[in-house]
């Protein structure tokens, strides 16, 4: 498969584009990019930086990827912007790349959703199989798990984690964890039940959502805290591994400021 590039594009030559690349009209692709193969790069995209794109992956019109991060300590450190495989990029989603404050990498994992005009800043982590809808904004030194749903128009404050398979609703604000399992919603966003749909599309046992459903109302309803929950869960047998995720996550949001377990790196950063 050959690459190709449309005639008004612009591509450094040491950009290194793998076969089957795609290149649209008046794009601008920088010394430091690197396309892996079969990805297709709509028209008026923008590549910069130290930018390292997967196989498979589709990016449309007006995307900017690599660019400086948004923050004014940043002194031109070469970070960098890593994305893996089968991922859909819709239009002007930005991503930035990482300071220098923690690895110095911003990075997308496999076969995510992010819509139109998302933002991602700098030092962000995303896993697998994340949908972000229009308009979601997600701060600095963010991290999301897997098989996650963020309704559109949610911010997400910096040094927060979203738990593995929540959802979080439309319009939220993010200023603390999210817990793995859980929809999410307000302004605040807070807990508002178990992701029962997601689980079971994914595989999850009714017996997993039951044991989560009771987690839920000793935490969010009886609002026992999370050492007695976890007591009284013991009582009625062995913890099963989504109670252990579930409890190992908020152990480690508790051990933050805020409710946000990567908040002890805040003063680092």
């Amino acid at each position: 498969m050959s690459v190709k590039i449309a005639a008004s594009a612009v591509v450094d030559p040491r950009a290194q584009l793998d076969p089957g690349v795609q290149i649209g009209h008046f794009c601008v692709i920088g010394p430091g990019v690197r396309i892996g193969r079969g990805t297709t790069v709509g028209n008026h995209v923008t590549l910069c930086g130290n930018t390292t794109i997967g196989e498979g992956n589709r990016i449309f019109p007006g995307a900017v990827i690599g660019a400086e991060p948004q923050d004014l300590s940043y002194r031109g450190t070469d970070t960098r912007v890593e994305i893996g495989d089968g991922n859909i990029i819709r239009e002007y989603v930005t991503i930035n790349r990482a300071s220098e404050k923690e690895q110095g990498v911003t990075s997308i994992g496999h076969n995510n959703f992010l819509m139109s005009h998302v933002h991602l800043g700098h030092d962000v982590r995303v896993g697998d199989r994340v949908t972000m809808a229009n308009n979601v904004m997600v701060g600095g030194h963010v991290h999301i798990g897997n098989d996650i749903t963020i309704a559109g128009g949610v911010g997400v404050n910096q040094f927060s984690s979203i738990g593995s398979m929540s959802f979080v609703s439309a319009m939220s604000k993010v200023l603390h964890d999210v817990p793995p399992f859980m929809v999410v919603d307000g302004i605040p966003a807070r807990p508002r039940c178990v992701n029962a749909i997601g689980l079971k599309r994914n595989g999850y046992s009714e017996e997993d959502v039951r044991v989560l459903q009771s987690a839920f109302r000793l935490l969010y309803k009886q609002m026992v805290g999370a050492e007695v929950a976890r007591e009284r869960l013991l009582e009625t047998g062995p913890i099963r591994p989504v109670l252990r995720q579930l409890f190992d996550f908020m152990d480690e949001s508790c051990s933050g400021r805020h409710g946000r377990s990567r908040d002890k790196r805040r003063k680092a950063a």
